[in-house]
């Protein structure tokens, strides 16, 4: 079986070839998603923790998460599904897929470095490829560089080099970044929402006063007239 590690940390891969089925072993069983200690791969990944990210059988179906089987399944796809891309619009269609428990059957397995181990892995950990696209959300920023809360996501953003144009680098707008501004205008915004319920609810007190009087007005009324109907009456 063919493991393609991943470390998205320094964005560098790997292809290592285990004929052993005792090294694999580890990951018999284990479903897509899941963590795996790596120290029956090999010495050099003693320590380190991998997460099953997919995979492919030797008929080269892919693995699909949430299909609970280590078997192939028949199933009905339509747009948003993953394994699935829509050629026309309202298209649906059957196709094969593999379930997302690891087996045997398995040609490819697609492992991602959650935790490094105590040794420089070559190939894996040893250098920082420069990255030409880095992520534009605040908090994949954050996790990506291991930032906590305080630290300044901005200077951490992944620039890319443009020689030939007036800017000599570019770097995406950050998203969903919380700052100054953004939390002034939820101030205002509740500020605004606040003052509408305090008007709403005087208006409210103001028109239960008004009936009141009303009703009074309307019991007063009825009461002179019936004191003249009495009055004619006599």
């Amino acid at each position: 079986m063919k493991l393609i590690i991943a470390n998205p940390a320094t964005g560098q891969h790997k292809v290592v070839e285990i004929d052993d089925d005792n090294k694999l072993r580890v990951f018999f069983d284990k479903r897509m998603a899941s963590e795996v200690e790596g120290d029956a791969i090999g010495d050099d990944f003693k320590g380190t923790v991998l997460r099953i990210t997919g995979g492919n059988d030797k008929q080269g179906f892919p693995m699909k998460q949430g299909v609970l089987t280590n078997q192939r399944v028949r199933l009905l796809f339509k747009k948003g599904m993953s394994c699935f891309r829509e050629r026309r619009k309202g298209c649906r269609k059957r196709k094969s897929v593999r379930g997302c428990i690891v087996g045997p059957d398995l040609a490819v397995m697609n492992l991602l470095i959650v935790k490094k181990g105590d040794a420089d892995i070559e190939g894996l950990t040893d250098q920082m490829l420069p990255r030409r696209l880095g992520p534009k959300r605040a908090n994949h920023i954050r996790k990506l560089f291991s930032l906590d809360k305080k630290d300044d996501v901005r200077k951490f953003v992944v620039r890319r080099d443009c020689p030939d144009k007036k800017k000599k680098s570019k770097a995406p707008k950050i998203q969903r970044l919380i700052t100054p501004q953004l939390l002034q205008r939820k101030r205002h915004q509740k500020a605004v929402i606040r003052k509408r319920m305090e008007k709403g609810k005087e208006a409210k007190e103001e028109y239960m006063k008004r009936l009141q009087e009303y009703h009074q007005e309307l019991k007063e009324q009825k009461a002179t007239e019936l004191a003249k109907k009495k009055k004619t009456q006599e």
